[in-house]
């Protein structure tokens, strides 16, 4: 293969040329690479140089977006020739400092090139072989021949379907998984239904709101100066060096050598914890919230709880600071559902935290929550809970970060609200930036809000709104596929509504691979009319699916903005022309629409080009003073004409040509500047002029809204104290019905959740293994590399062992996001989580992924390793 590219690079050749030499050297990356061969050969498959490379002659380095969904949005530059990418190189637009630092990109984003130019690209728009309209032969998606169609057909047959779906079925049977383009049609062929609930973040974002009184579940945390002066830093199911590209780890690695003590608890010794040298405290999926309430009752015997903090801060830790009952009516607004309304009433002070907590008063019968109790649920040692929770109370100031992933469980909300509940029973919130928050992906290590920001696309035209909002009519991400299949889905508490699906649509994304119970999703898949998938890829949604549509990358388009962590906005330029026969999804939806006799201006009354100029000359920045937002770029009347565009010209920091030539703009950070991020400092110096959005004005240990709130969605009941749960397919379920291992579903460095799985530069840097315990390995006989199959109630997956010390016993670690591949006895050899997931919708509707049950044992077949698998190549 390095031979092919070095031919490549060494000529000049057509971008015909190019793509078929592309394809070549991607289909020869399927097969003896490093990772698959049994001489793990070197994983590089382009040339090594010691020495820099000028760029060639008529080449010229350009920003090429990296706009996938990782938690980074880095730097990536592309050395371009006639519209092929020959190299790739990251940030080097400046000097690189850990008080300045460059925004590097990571293996994702250098091997995005193979993502673009892929021989399995999306050539043409596809049907498939044994689709009608007349005859659907749902049984077949998945495993059917494709067809090559033209865009013109294409537009005519999608359009003569929905609008066949619209009349015989109405507006709610169409159900839109991901993607905002089309759904601008359905919305003027009056509606759709919808889909909602939480899934990266689990249980923190309503938990978090109704309890701490803001919306800042993600930033709420110091940003990466303040981290700095952090004495301690719990890293509690967080693994930022996996799942936060970008600086994030070279942040809290900027913490430590100021002296910053980690301690990472998580089921694996996770990647983090090895970058930092961190204090490993392995723990059961799902149990977290037991070890959190041994060491709160471990600090409170000890006499080191705040008391002054408790009963200056909070409602509910002891039955003298129970919530009142004269409070205001509370009016929440959830993200994704109506709003919820709460009058307040007094709390029995009877069932306070504190007698809870040290099992004293109406729960003597209950026992206390003692280290002890703790350790036989979680598997933590008691002598280590005493001991951390000593460290956290007298260390001053420490903070929790916390991931998603202990919090996306099913009955989750009880974790944020126990995580909060031991900083405020520390003092451990608002002050010195101290802080507890589910502080992951692009806010990881650098709290606040964003100091760059794009402008909006201005896009005017006015649609009619959907009849049938998320607010309102959308179905549950647990409950969705079950809908489908059987025709009804809970509204609110005791109300269900029946629903009649015929058409699912899916733009952006790949809900069918990534959300739970996917055996369900692709039975539901089946049973409908009409699938219609627009991807770049034949990804799993577009597999199950009856007609899919090409579309280009961000590569193709006129250009994007990008921002990552707080302090940037990348500016992603236009790199080649759109591939094969590729649109972008605006056009596409704009084709469709006039197929069905509307106007291209119904849907978007300014083009793409357009819309690119109004972010861009939207940009803004904060100025020094920390709070007032300032135009940007400046752009001239030159800059306006050599976009053919329509706008004015204006002053900014910069002008648009140097945001271009550098492709980034990043604020420079000081010691002491005014961008610092102090989360409820106002609060903290005076509560009863800067009371928090509570119910109560205060920090809720007890919080009757989040309570009465779960309880009205109707899926679960919640407790409004912290309490431990049994949950479902939690440890004890598990240990109960003898499926004893629990499935760990963690981010991993070969995809950015299933984004760039197709991609054999990375399958063969980063093989999907099944992680075990070494003493779960050697009882059950299995050793390095076995296949072994796990399995769940709902499905059942083949991978090859790894066998280490890195997991705890009785869990299993698999990364989430692999493309599911079903062989005939209905085993996915591909590795994909949601094959093995629940449809389970608890508490505030969100995912809970992150405990299932399982059992394991021997493969007997063959299983070769995926990077050796034929691409999903549909026409050469």
């Amino acid at each position: 293969m390095g031979k092919i590219l070095d031919s490549t690079i060494g000529s000049d050749i057509s971008r015909r040329k190019f793509l078929a030499l592309s394809a070549g050297a991607a289909a020869l990356a399927g097969a003896g690479m490093a990772g698959c061969s049994p001489k793990k050969e070197s994983a590089s498959t382009v040339t090594e140089h010691t020495e820099p490379i000028d760029a060639e002659e008529g080449a010229t380095w350009v920003t090429a977006a990296c706009w996938h969904n990782c938690g980074g949005r880095c730097l990536n530059k592309a050395l371009v020739k006639d519209g092929v990418v020959l190299r790739q190189k990251t940030d080097d637009t400046h000097e690189d400092s850990p008080d300045y630092p460059q925004q590097r990109a990571c293996q994702r984003g250098r091997s995005q090139r193979m993502q673009v130019f892929g021989a399995d690209r999306l050539k043409y728009p596809m049907k498939r072989k044994n689709w009608s309209p007349e005859e659907p032969h749902g049984e077949l998606r998945g495993e059917d021949e494709w067809e090559r169609i033209s865009w013109d057909e294409a537009y005519e047959l999608v359009a003569t379907e929905i609008k066949k779906i619209y009349d015989e079925y109405g507006p709610e049977s169409v159900f839109v998984l991901g993607g905002s383009e089309l759904p601008r049609v359905f919305q003027l062929m009056g509606g759709y239904t919808p889909r909602w609930g939480q899934v990266s973040w689990g249980a923190w974002p309503d938990a978090y709101a109704m309890i701490m009184g803001s919306p800042g579940y993600s930033s709420d945390a110091p940003d990466r100066l303040t981290l700095r002066k952090q004495k301690l830093v719990i890293l509690w199911g967080a693994n930022p060096a996996n799942s936060s590209a970008g600086n994030p780890t070279y942040n809290y690695l900027q913490a430590k050598k100021a002296g910053t003590k980690f301690v990472v608890i998580d089921p694996r010794y996770n990647e983090t914890a090895e970058a930092l040298d961190a204090q490993w405290i392995p723990i059961r999926p799902s149990t977290d919230t037991a070890m959190i309430l041994g060491m709160i009752n471990h600090i409170i015997s000890q006499g080191l709880h705040d008391k002054e903090y408790l009963d200056k801060y909070c409602v509910g830790f002891d039955s003298e600071h129970m919530p009142s009952g004269e409070y205001p009516e509370y009016t929440y607004k959830p993200l994704e559902r109506n709003e919820f309304v709460f009058a307040s009433e007094p709390a029995d002070p009877s069932q306070n935290f504190y007698d809870y907590v040290m099992g004293e008063g109406a729960f003597a019968s209950e026992g206390a929550k003692t280290p002890e109790w703790a350790s036989e649920i979680c598997g933590v040692d008691a002598e280590t809970i005493k001991q951390l929770a000593e460290e956290y109370a007298t260390t001053k100031p420490a903070t929790i970060f916390a991931g998603g992933a202990p919090a996306r469980i099913n009955e989750g909300e009880c974790l944020p609200h126990a995580m909060l509940t031991l900083g405020m029973v520390c003092g451990q919130i608002g002050r010195d930036g101290a802080s507890v928050s589910g502080t992951m992906h692009n806010s990881a290590s650098n709290g606040g809000g964003a100091l760059v920001s794009p402008g909006g696309a201005g896009v005017k035209v006015e649609l009619p709104a959907n009849p049938f909002p998320q607010k309102q009519y959308a179905l549950n991400n647990g409950e969705m596929w079950n809908a489908i299949l059987n025709g009804s889905h809970t509204m609110y508490k005791g109300e269900t509504r029946d629903v009649n699906i015929q058409m699912i649509y899916q733009g952006m994304g790949g809900a069918l691979n990534q959300r739970q119970a996917m055996t369900q999703g692709i039975e539901a898949h089946k049973k409908v009319e009409f699938v219609l998938t627009m991807n770049y890829v034949l990804n799993t949604s577009a597999k199950y699916s009856d007609v899919v549509l090409p579309v280009t990358t961000e590569w193709e388009r006129p250009g994007t903005l990008l921002t990552g962590n707080r302090e940037i906005l990348i500016y992603g330029q236009h790199i080649t022309d759109p591939l094969y026969e590729a649109k972008s999804d605006q056009e596409i939806a704009i084709g469709i629409a006039e197929k069905l006799g509307f106007k291209a201006e119904e849907v978007y009354d300014i083009d793409e080009t357009q819309q690119l100029f109004n972010k861009l000359a939207g940009c803004t920045v904060l100025g020094s003073d920390g709070a007032t937002k300032e135009p940007l770029l400046t752009i001239t009347q030159d800059d306006i004409k050599e976009m053919g565009v329509t706008g004015e010209p204006q002053e900014g920091k910069i002008t648009l040509a140097e945001f271009k030539d550098k492709g980034i703009y990043q604020v420079e950070r000081t010691e002491g500047d005014a961008y610092t991020n102090l989360p409820f400092a106002k609060f903290i110096e005076d509560p009863e002029a800067n009371p928090v959005a509570t119910a109560s004005g205060k920090f809720e240990i007890c919080c009757q809204s989040l309570a009465g709130y779960i309880d009205h969605v109707g899926f679960s009941e919640k407790d409004p104290l912290p309490k431990y749960v049994r949950i479902t397919e939690g440890y004890e379920d598990g240990v109960e019905n003898d499926r004893p291992f629990q499935l760990l579903t963690q981010h991993y460095q070969r995809r950015s959740h299933h984004v760039f799985d197709n991609v054999n530069w990375l399958r063969e840097a980063w093989p999907q293994e099944l992680w075990i315990n070494a003493s779960d390995a050697a009882e059950l006989g299995i050793e390095n590399d076995d296949p072994v199959r796990l399995s769940s109630p709902y499905g059942s997956v083949v991978r090859p062992a790894f066998v280490t010390q890195r997991i705890m016993p009785k869990t299993i670690g698999l990364g989430e996001g692999a493309w599911a591949e079903l062989n005939a006895d209905g085993d996915d050899i591909a590795g994909a989580t949601n094959t093995l997931s629940s449809p389970i919708p608890t508490g505030q509707g969100h995912t809970g992924f992150n405990s299932n049950n399982c059992i394991i044992e021997k493969y007997s077949g063959e299983l070769d390793p995926d990077c050796e698998w034929p691409q999903r190549v549909i026409f050469e």
